[in-house]
C-alpha cells in the first residue's frame, strides 16, 4: 500500500493545513479558558472587585501578546532547524554546546516532560468538573481516570485514524469560545477597557497579592511552547495564520467571562465562570465539547512527549528505549515506557490533587520553567547567529522580566503544588544528567588506533587459513569520525582478544546529524573487498534501523558490482548461498580498581542506574540477535603508581 496516501503535507499553507494545525498545536492553549479565570478568582476570593477582573484581564491580554505572539509566533519559529522546532532542535543549531548549555537543555526537557503529566490531568479534570453545575453530587475523579485510561490505552494502536477529526473539532471548539464570549461581551462592552496596560500595572501595584496572582494569570499561555515544538509538523505559515483566529477566539472568551463577572459580581463566589456564563440549554453540550477539547489537548501533549524523548535519545540526552511505529502514518511513533509512565503519573496526579484548582500551581510552574529555558537558548542562538546585540538585549530584558515575574509568582505556590512539578522534573533531569555526563565520562577514555598501522595485518589475517574462520563477513559498529581511525577496542577484539578471521571486515559508523531529516550513506573501500567502511548520516528524526539500512547498502553494492555476498565455502558457493554475517558490539566496562573523584563516581553510579531503564544497543539498532555478539572490554586508564610492588627472590633457606 502506498504510504503517501496516509500522509498529508500540512506544512504547506492551505485551509486544510491550517485546520489540521488547530488540532495539533492549539489544544492546550484552547483549553486554558477552562481554568485561568477560575484560578484568578480563587486567588482573589477575599477581595472580589472590579480591579481583580479588569486587572486580571489586562494581564491576560498582554501575556498572550508578549509571551505568545511576540516570543513564539514572531521570533521563535524563525529559529528552525531545517523546519523543526523545539528545545532539542534549538540546541542542535547552537554551535558551542558547552556543559552549561547541555544542563539548561536538560532542565527544559525535564519541565516539558512534567508538563506531559500535568496537561492531561488538569485539562480533562477541568472539563469534567463542569458536570457539577448540572449535578453537584457528581464525582469527577472516577470519570477522569476512566477517560485517561482509555486515552493512554489506545496509543499502542496508533491514533492517526482519529487525529484527522481533531482539526474540525477544534474549529468548532474555538468558534464556541468566541460565540459564548461575544454573547456576554455585547452586554458589557466596557470590559474592553482592560486592554489598557494601566489596569495591569494597577493590578500588580495596588491589588492585595496581585503580583502573586500572576501565577494564575500565567495559565492563559500554557501550551504556547507547542507552537514552537510542533513547528516541524505544521509549518510556520499555518501556525501564524491559525494563531490570528485562535487569539481572537481566546480573547473574546476571556473578555466575555470578564463581562459576565462584572454583571454578576454581587453573587460573590463562583464555581467556574466559563461554564456559568453558558446558556442552561447548552450546558451539557458545552461540557461534552470541553471534554473533547481536553482530550485533543492531552493527545497533543502525549504525542509531543513521544517526539521529545525520541529526539533526546537521538541526541544522547536519554538512554535508548523501545520506539515503535504503530501505523503507516509518517512520523507517528509510540514509546511504551513513556506511555505507561505518563498514564500512571497522570492518574496519580488526579487522585492526589482531586480538583483542577489544586493542580494549577504545579501546572503553571512546569510550563514556566520550560518557557524560560527556551528563552535562554533562543537568545543565546540569536547572539551566536550575529543578530543585532542591542535588539537581542531589549528582547531579553522584556522576556526575562515577564517570565521571571511569573516564575517568582509560581514559586510562591511551591507548597501548594509547585513541589510536585519540581519532583517530576528532577526525576527526568537526573535520567538525562546521568546518561549524558556518564557517557561523556566514559568517552573521555576512548582511544583510537591508526588503521594505517594495521592494514597489512588485516590482509594477512583474512587469508591465514591456520586461523579458524570466525565469519565470512564480520561487522563492527564504530564511533571514529576519521576514515583512518578506529577505536582501540576494535583492534583489541579482532587481533588480541581472539584473532577473528573473516573474508570481509565491515566498519559501520552512524552519524546523528543536525539536519533532522537527513537520510543517506557513504561507502569507503579502505582495503577493497577486505575492509569496508559504511557511514550512515541520519537526522535526529530518523529511526536508527541499522540492520535494515545495512541490508539496503549491501543490495546497492551487489547491484553496482562492488562486492559479492556469496558464501566463500565451496560447498555453499555452488548453490549460490549467501555468506554469513556476524555483528560485534563492544561494551566498555570501568574497572573497579580505577580511582575516580567522588563526583565522577556519582555520575558513573547514576549512569549505571539510568541505563537499566533503557534497552540494549542490539534492540535500539534493530540488529538480528541471532547473529550479534556482545563483547565486554575494560576501560584502561593510565594512573600514576605511588609504589611498585617488589618481587621476593628465593634463597636457600626458603627452598628447604
Amino acid at each position: 500500500m502506498n504510504r503517501n496516501l496516509f500522509n498529508l503535507d500540512v506544512k504547506r499553507l492551505s485551509l486544510a493545513g491550517a485546520i489540521i494545525t488547530l488540532g495539533i498545536v492549539f489544544g492546550d492553549l484552547g483549553t486554558s479558558p477552562l481554568y485561568t479565570m477560575k484560578a484568578i478568582l480563587r486567588g482573589g476570593a477575599e477581595n472580589l472587585n472590579e480591579l481583580l477582573i479588569y486587572g486580571g484581564l489586562s494581564c491576560i491580554f498582554w501575556t498572550l501578546t508578549i509571551s505568545t505572539t511576540i516570543k513564539y509566533v514572531v521570533v521563535a519559529i524563525r529559529a528552525d532547524n531545517n523546519g523543526e522546532g523545539g528545545i532539542f532542535a534549538l540546541i542542535a543549531l547552537i554551535k558551542d554546546k558547552s556543559q552549561w548549555i547541555a544542563i539548561i537543555t536538560m532542565i527544559g526537557g525535564a519541565a516539558l516532560l512534567a508538563d506531559g503529566v500535568l496537561t492531561p490531568a488538569i485539562t480533562v479534570t477541568s472539563s469534567v468538573e463542569g458536570f457539577k453545575l448540572y449535578n453537584p453530587d457528581i464525582h469527577a475523579v472516577p470519570i477522569v481516570l476512566i477517560i485517561l485510561a482509555a486515552l493512554f490505552f489506545i496509543q499502542q494502536f496508533g491514533t492517526g485514524f482519529i487525529r484527522k477529526s481533531f482539526g474540525p473539532l477544534m474549529v468548532l471548539w474555538f468558534s464556541i469560545l468566541a460565540i459564548i464570549g461575544f454573547s456576554q461581551l455585547i452586554h458589557h462592552p466596557d470590559i474592553l477597557r482592560a486592554v489598557n496596560p494601566q489596569y495591569a500595572y494597577r493590578f500588580l501595584a495596588a491589588y492585595p497579592g496581585g503580583f502573586i496572582l500572576l501565577g494564575a494569570v500565567f495559565l492563559c499561555t500554557t501550551g504556547a511552547e507547542a507552537l514552537y515544538t510542533e513547528l516541524g509538523r505544521c509549518g510556520k505559515s499555518n501556525i501564524r495564520i491559525s494563531w490570528s483566529f485562535i487569539k481572537v477566539a481566546l480573547l473574546l472568551n476571556y473578555f466575555g467571562q470578564g463581562a459576565w463577572l462584572m454583571m454578576n459580581i454581587d453573587k460573590g463566589t463562583f464555581m467556574n465562570p466559563f461554564f456559568e456564563m453558558m446558556p442552561k440549554w447548552f450546558l451539557i453540550p458545552g461540557i461534552i465539547m470541553a471534554t473533547a477539547a481536553a482530550i485533543i489537548a492531552s493527545q497533543a501533549i502525549i504525542t509531543g512527549s513521544y517526539t521529545l524523548i525520541s529526539e533526546a535519545v537521538s541526541l544522547n540526552f536519554w538512554p535508548k528505549i523501545r520506539i515503535l511505529h504503530p501505523s503507516l502514518i509518517r512520523g507517528e511513533i509510540y514509546l511504551p515506557l513513556v506511555n505507561w509512565f505518563l498514564w500512571i503519573t497522570c492518574s496519580f496526579t488526579v487522585i492526589f490533587f482531586k480538583e483542577s484548582a489544586n493542580m494549577t500551581a504545579a501546572y503553571g510552574l512546569s510550563i514556566n520553567i520550560a518557557e524560560i529555558i527556551t528563552t535562554l537558548l533562543l537568545l543565546y542562538f540569536l547572539l551566536q547567529k550575529g543578530i543585532n546585540h542591542r535588539l537581542v538585549l531589549v528582547l531579553f530584558m522584556v522576556l526575562v522580566t515577564v517570565e521571571g515575574s511569573f516564575l517568582i509568582a509560581n514559586l510562591h505556590k511551591f507548597t501548594s503544588g509547585g513541589w510536585f512539578t519540581i519532583l517530576l522534573a528532577s526525576l527526568c533531569f537526573l535520567v538525562m544528567f546521568g546518561w549524558y555526563f556518564g557517557r561523556k565520562l566514559k568517552n573521555r577514555y576512548i582511544t583510537f588506533a591508526s588503521l594505517d598501522n594495521y592494514l597489512k595485518i588485516f590482509k594477512d589475517l583474512s587469508k591465514d587459513e591456520s586461523v579458524p574462520k570466525f565469519a565470512t563477513n564480520l561487522v563492527y559498529l564504530i564511533r571514529a569520525n576519521r576514515l583512518d581511525h578506529v577505536e582501540s577496542k576494535v583492534i583489541y577484539s579482532i587481533f588480541h582478544k581472539q584473532p577473528k578471521r573473516a573474508d570481509t571486515y565491515w566498519f559501520i559508523h552512524v552519524d546523528r546529524v543536525n539536519d533532522p531529516n537527513r537520510f543517506n550513506y557513504k561507502v569507503t573501500q579502505i582495503i577493497p573487498g577486505i575492509l569496508i567502511r559504511v557511514d550512515f548520516y541520519l537526522g535526529f528524526k530518523i529511526a536508527p534501523k541499522v540492520n535494515l539500512y545495512f541490508k539496503e547498502v549491501l543490495e546497492d553494492l551487489v547491484k553496482s558490482g562492488e562486492i559479492k555476498v556469496k558464501s566463500s565455502f565451496n560447498s555453499m558457493k555452488k548453490y549460490n548461498i549467501e555468506g554469513d554475517f556476524k555483528f560485534i558490539l563492544i561494551d566498555r566496562i570501568m574497572s573497579r580498581d580505577i580511582s575516580l573523584s567522588n563526583w565522577e563516581n556519582f555520575i558513573l553510579m547514576l549512569h549505571n542506574i539510568v541505563r537499566k531503564i533503557g534497552i540494549t544497543d542490539i534492540r535500539a539498532l534493530n540488529l538480528d540477535t541471532t547473529i550479534t555478539i556482545e563483547e565486554k572490554v575494560p576501560i584502561i586508564i593510565d594512573q600514576p603508581v605511588e609504589k611498585r610492588i617488589e618481587r621476593m627472590h628465593m634463597n636457600s633457606t626458603d627452598s628447604s
